[in-house]
């Protein structure tokens, strides 16, 4: 086969891909994905999905060892002290993106869990059904090169009382790149809460590059939260993936504080009617971080809803991009769709680049999308002062009123504390 690649990075990939042959239950798929890559390659800078966001020339600049990370030494001490205060929760770790049961506190009650290495033949059929390899490059490389992952099963008419927090401690370790995967299905009138979140464990380069695939049963319910505060050099790319059926409900929310360079692609696939999808997302970004949420929902069927409201706060030179899309298909009548992205700039070196998107083929439909970019209100900032608020705490204010509206879905309260607490204190800092 000719090898069409695009950029160094892919060919410094692909290259390392060669030296290990797959050998895995899912080759057929990873067979799919190599050929992928090696027509497609990574996305260079003349890319229209990554032209303000330079994830190929990030990774030539930064990596200088493209094996995949291996597991680092963890103690009770790490875990604990990553535990989100006064949340009862099911634990699962991983170490480098691999699976450690040894630190992992589970009852499955309600629910399966296991690794990949223990799915029966039916089940490996289900990695990638949901995560297309030709919708991101970036989620042809995980698929082309993950050895394990981690499969939730929610039986039919069964609620996981419990979230499931899912806890990554990464670190370049003999290797800096780090490939989690996980697979979640829950059946009919099934319902479960999922928490992600990511410790670094020093200042070092990595990069995760992460594929999450979802499929909500019908009139299943399922809530998903995601907190990213990695070191200042870490580099981060997530496939986010979900197939949502007749009646039931999705709900994402994306706090994003810290990083070199995020790009989050989450994508909703609404099935059939009566479904509804929610993604919401707030990032507060100092020094040169960079944040890019790639959204995408696609309507097919009559009679369902979305809503996204994705929110922005940028200090220094720091730089978010937001490209949300929204697709009514011609079948689709009846549809309910609202998109707004909103941001407040701190600083003249901030940037952000922002392009809500809307394709209707349908023509009885309800659909709304826009933007906004601007700096502190003066007047209110104004107001608050004249009411004895000294300036730095009526700033603070303001911009946590802001904040809050992304906020206020996050649905446990023991969540919601923390998190109005990590909000606050970046808001202290920029």
């Amino acid at each position: 086969m000719t090898t069409l690649t695009k950029n160094k990075i892919t060919d410094s990939f692909l290259e390392k891909l060669a030296e290990a042959p797959i050998n895995t239950p899912w080759g057929a798929l990873q067979e799919k994905a190599l050929e992928f890559l090696q027509k497609e390659g990574l996305p260079g800078h003349k890319a229209e999905e990554y032209k303000f966001t330079p994830v190929s020339k990030k990774l030539e600049t930064s990596l200088t060892n493209l094996n995949t990370a291996k597991k680092v030494h963890l103690t009770q001490e790490h875990v604990n002290k990553e535990l989100i205060p006064n949340l009862e929760a099911d634990l699962v770790v991983f170490s480098n993106g691999h699976f450690d049961p040894s630190l992992s506190s589970y009852s499955e009650e309600n629910y399966t869990l296991k690794t990949f290495a223990e799915l029966t033949e039916e089940e490996v059929k289900l990695i990638g059904t949901t995560a297309k390899l030709e919708k991101d490059p970036f989620a042809a490389l995980n698929t082309v090169s993950f050895k394990d992952g981690i499969y939730v099963h929610v039986a039919k008419n069964k609620v996981v009382e419990k979230p499931i927090l899912f806890l990554y401690f990464n670190q370049a370790n003999e290797g800096q790149v780090i490939l989690p995967r996980i697979l979640i299905q829950t059946e009919s009138n099934a319902q479960a809460t999922f928490i992600e979140k990511v410790a670094s464990m020093d200042e070092e380069v990595y990069f995760l590059n992460g594929v999450t695939e979802i499929t909500a049963g019908e009139n299943a319910h399922i809530y998903y939260y995601k907190f990213q505060h990695e070191n200042k050099a870490a580099i981060e790319v997530n496939n986010f993936e979900t197939d949502i059926h007749r009646d039931s409900t999705f709900y994402a929310v994306t706090l994003s504080l810290q990083g070199d360079l995020i790009r989050n692609n989450l994508s909703l696939n609404l099935l059939d009617s009566g479904c509804e999808g929610n993604m919401y997302g707030l990032y507060l970004l100092d020094g040169k971080t960079h944040v890019d949420n790639h959204t995408n929902v696609d309507h097919t069927k009559p009679h369902a809803d979305s809503n996204e409201l994705y929110k922005g706060i940028l200090a220094d030179k720091s730089r978010g991009v937001f490209n949300g899309k929204i697709f009514v298909r011609q079948d689709a009548q009846k549809t309910n769709a609202f998109q707004q992205n909103n941001n407040i700039l701190l600083s003249d070196d901030a940037i952000v680049n922002t392009k809500p998107q809307l394709e209707i083929w349908a023509d009885d439909v309800k659909c709304s999308h826009g933007c906004t970019t601007g700096q502190l209100d003066e007047e209110a900032l104004f107001y608050l002062q004249a009411r004895g608020i000294g300036k730095n705490d009526a700033k603070g204010l303001l911009l946590y009123a802001f904040a809050g509206e992304i906020l206020d879905h996050i649905k446990i309260d023991a969540l919601k504390e923390y998190c109005i607490s990590l909000v606050q204190e970046r808001l202290g800092k920029i």
